[in-house]
């Protein structure tokens, strides 16, 4: 593989070695893009911080907050080992022997370049929660086809930083463009299943009402987080002596929750998925197979085969007990 042989999209024309061993550096490590997407959704949901402030939308968030968006994709794509980045000593990142900047824009191409990364190559990275794409890619920051940002200093000043101009958007080469970011399925929720999930009066009922009413769809545990309230939001869920928790409270509805255990995702899978992924769980309602449910796909549990079942459909209740094994 040479230098410009490069994994993963196509970086366009480029004539810029240092930049190209940079887009090597991530498309070699991260060809499809999956370990930045799961950097940048941590991040978003880090700032809405659900547990604490039951928020899910980027609009609900204070200004600093938003601005402080930047540091913290900084310092979590620092953090993230498989991509093998050090601090550099002028710029951000030291990648491949490079001093690389990291910008991150709430709009596309809306990337401030601060004066000491002109003329060195940056990371632009942008994150749109309610489009749920993201895109990051490469920048060498030339002077000649930067214009000033326009934002004043409350002493009239301007503050500095440049921005790419529209007419030489197209110097960016993307590492990957308009990927999409995992789904924030609390703001992408039909609004009025949403009222309904969020008017229950407790952090337990939210949990039960949303286990009830989204089924055989994967749901992060961040979204239990953001209900449930509390520090062990897992506990909401947990199949223990406590009827009113999630699972034993919908067992008797005739709704089983799967989680990402090995024996959950088998279930998941039989049951014709989707199968929970890390950190996911699905609810599906189930009912005994019978001959009226024709070929469907049946999972043994408890030694007898079940199948899901349609909301308009009858389900067995209770529900079987999900192996621990």
């Amino acid at each position: 593989m040479t230098l410009f042989d490069l994994p993963g999209p196509t970086p366009g024309v480029c004539d810029d070695p240092e930049l190209m061993l940079v887009h090597q550096h991530f498309m070699t490590l991260d060809p499809s893009g999956a370990r930045f997407a799961k950097v940048l959704r941590h991040t978003i949901d880090q700032l809405l911080d659900g547990e604490n402030t039951g928020r899910f939308d980027w609009d609900d968030l204070h200004k600093t907050e938003k601005t402080h968006a930047g540091t913290l994709v900084e310092i979590n794509l620092l953090r993230e080992p498989e991509f093998k980045l050090a601090s550099g000593e002028d710029l951000d990142y030291l990648i491949e022997g490079l001093e690389v900047d990291c910008k991150f824009s709430q709009t596309e191409y809306g990337w401030m370049i601060p004066p000491e990364a002109l003329g060195e190559i940056c990371l632009v990275v942008w994150a749109d929660d309610r489009m749920g794409l993201w895109s990051a890619g490469l920048l060498r920051a030339d002077r000649e086809k930067l214009t000033t940002s326009g934002n004043v200093t409350k002493r009239g000043n301007r503050d500095g930083k440049f921005r790419l101009t529209k007419q030489h958007h197209s110097m960016v080469t993307w590492l990957w463009h308009h990927e999409p970011l995992k789904e924030n399925l609390l703001l992408h929720m039909n609004p009025s299943l949403r009222a309904k999930i969020l008017a229950q009066p407790s952090g337990q009922k939210k949990v039960n009402e949303l286990f009830r009413r989204v089924l055989r769809k994967q749901i992060d545990r961040n979204v239990v987080r953001t209900l449930a309230r509390q520090y062990d939001y897992m506990a909401r869920v947990r199949d223990d002596k406590q009827k009113t928790r999630a699972r034993p409270a919908l067992r008797e509805e005739g709704i089983i929750i799967t989680g990402d255990s090995t024996n959950h995702r088998a279930v998941a899978a039989a049951l014709g998925g989707p199968v929970p992924e890390k950190g996911e769980f699905v609810s599906f309602r189930v009912a005994r197979a019978k001959p009226h449910h024709g070929n469907r796909p049946a999972a043994e549990i408890e030694g007898e085969l079940w199948v899901a079942v349609r909301e308009d459909e009858m389900t067995d209740t209770p529900g079987p007990k999900l192996p621990t094994r």
